[in-house]
């Protein structure tokens, strides 16, 4: 897999089993690369075949859980019967080039395991990664940013005729949410932005909400027909 950019370019080169962080639900394993090894758990029904997968990314310290008291790995879990998900930890979060790369690498091997609809998600930092990454491949379906940065999110118009979701917190001292209502200037439709009273930048205080929007969004952007 390559970038735009000849002299940016990734490929598997194996993967093998790996043990996960204590606590952490799902399977963990390394997708060996070309620049180095990536953390990853994935959360698949093995008698359940699916093409539809979902690559989440998280903030700029990198990591697994995502915000919301680990929203990642619960809808995982919930979704996984009908929906392989792939938690990916950056393997340099300071690098927006690299953390690109490294999400294109989840689309990748997901492709690579027989998922055409993917769908990817990424908070703060990881807003920007998933808007960056998704006009790179056409088996991206939708993208979601929650409390996402601007920096690196210029190009938003690219991820049309994709359906991107906004999400953030009017409380966030992080990242104001103006953050995102600019984003959402910069995209084309289809787009929605969704923005939490009181909800600082981890959206802790919207937790069960947002559990319950990315539920219902996911599973409406999987069960729309191709644009």
């Amino acid at each position: 897999m390559a970038s735009e950019q000849e002299d940016l370019s990734i490929e598997i080169q194996g993967v093998v089993p790996w043990q996960a962080p204590e606590g952490q639900a799902g399977q963990g394993m390394l997708l060996q690369t070309t620049r180095g090894d990536i953390q990853a758990i994935i959360h698949h029904d093995q008698t359940t075949p699916t093409t539809q997968g979902i690559v989440w990314v998280w903030g700029a310290r990198g990591g697994f859980d995502g915000p919301a008291d680990g929203i990642y790995g619960d809808l995982a879990e919930n979704m996984k019967t009908g929906i392989t998900s792939l938690r990916i930890n950056y393997r340099d979060p300071r690098l927006l080039q690299e953390s690109v790369l490294d999400t294109l690498v989840g689309i990748s091997f997901l492709v690579g395991t027989g998922h055409t609809d993917i769908l990817l998600v990424g908070h703060s930092f990881g807003g920007a990664v998933v808007i960056t990454a998704a006009p790179f491949s056409d088996k991206v379906k939708a993208v979601i940013a929650l409390s996402s940065q601007t920096f690196g999110a210029r190009d938003a118009g690219k991820v049309s005729p994709r359906p991107l979701l906004l999400v953030h917190g009017q409380e966030d001292t992080r990242l104001p949410p103006s953050c995102s209502e600019q984003i959402y200037e910069w995209a084309e439709e289809p787009k929605d932005l969704v923005l939490y009273p009181g909800a600082e930048h981890g959206l802790m205080e919207c937790k069960d909400e947002l559990r319950a929007l990315l539920a219902d969004w996911i599973t409406n952007q999987f069960d729309a027909p191709p644009s």
